[in-house]
């Protein structure tokens, strides 16, 4: 029996496209820069669009709204954002190792919304997934995976096997899940840009402080 499919799935759509955003699609987004302590644990945030923050300043993305959660609760984590617009997992399966900087302790990992709208096949998606998360463990690496949906455009049966990626890979490899990246955001008009699917400064803040209590324990047995 499937499981039951969110109601933000169905309205999913057009999230991470390379348009969105005037930065180069091989470009990462800016790093946090509120901690420059070179010593100072990392916190890589690899993801796409929603991630980068289109049409944001760097400082408005949701990396950057976790770096002032972590600079309140005292973490000394320094948290950077590598996210890039358009990314696939395939995208990210190549660029990953070089965005897990020196003294990287903690990654995020907020992939999938564009394998999604390209009905890319669920197992290549999950296979892709696996093949970053299990590179990082194996560095000792924290990770929290974040989940995403996808509408149903490519049927109803696709959507339901791509929301059941996260939860059982999370399972699998032993990962805190943040069930939904966009929880709490997506379809609200006041929490996004003109555009419907990407979220504005205001929708990055409600991310980082629905992520946050996922990402603190990581943080604290990093310390």
């Amino acid at each position: 029996m499937h499981r039951s499919l969110p109601i933000a799935a169905v309205i999913l759509g057009m999230a991470c496209s390379d348009s969105s955003s005037g930065r180069s699609p091989n470009e990462p987004a800016a790093a946090s820069d509120a901690v420059t302590t070179a010593a100072a644990p990392v916190v890589v945030v690899l993801g796409d669009s929603l991630t980068a923050g289109p049409g944001l300043n760097s400082s408005e993305a949701y990396p950057a709204r976790l770096q002032e959660h972590a600079r309140a609760s005292g973490y000394k984590h320094r948290i950077v954002n590598a996210g890039v617009s358009g990314d696939t997992t395939t995208d990210a399966v190549i660029r990953f190792q070089r965005a897990l900087l020196p003294d990287t302790r903690v990654l995020v990992v907020a992939l999938g919304a564009n394998d999604g709208l390209r009905g890319h096949p669920t197992d290549t998606v999950k296979s892709n997934l696996r093949r970053i998360i299990e590179p990082a463990k194996s560095r000792d690496i924290r990770v929290l995976l974040c989940g995403m949906e996808t509408p149903p455009s490519h049927g109803w049966d696709y959507s339901v096997r791509f929301h059941n990626i996260y939860p059982d890979l999370a399972r699998e490899l032993d990962v805190p899940l943040m069930p939904f990246l966009l929880a709490g955001v997506f379809g609200d008009e006041r929490l996004n840009l003109p555009d419907g699917f990407h979220p504005n400064a205001a929708g990055m803040r409600v991310i980082a402080d629905e992520m946050w209590p996922f990402l603190e324990p990581l943080l604290k047995a990093t310390s």
